[in-house]
């Protein structure tokens, strides 16, 4: 997985009940743009992230 600033990292629930959770990334703390990423989440908060399976990147317009 490659991501850079701007791009969104969306998380699929892993269940019915989950729901999808979507973000900014704001830093890219791996080379050349691999993870861990600084998440802005879209309810504010803010996170260290290593996506997994169940993670994409959609990339910036």
């Amino acid at each position: 997985m490659q991501a850079k600033i701007g791009d969104h990292l969306v998380v699929e629930g892993r269940t019915d009940h989950d729901q999808r959770r979507e973000g900014e990334v704001i830093e890219v703390r791996g080379e050349n743009g691999a993870p861990p990423y600084l998440v802005r989440w879209s309810d504010g908060h803010e996170g260290l992230t290593y996506p997994g399976s169940d993670a994409h990147v959609v990339a910036a317009r």
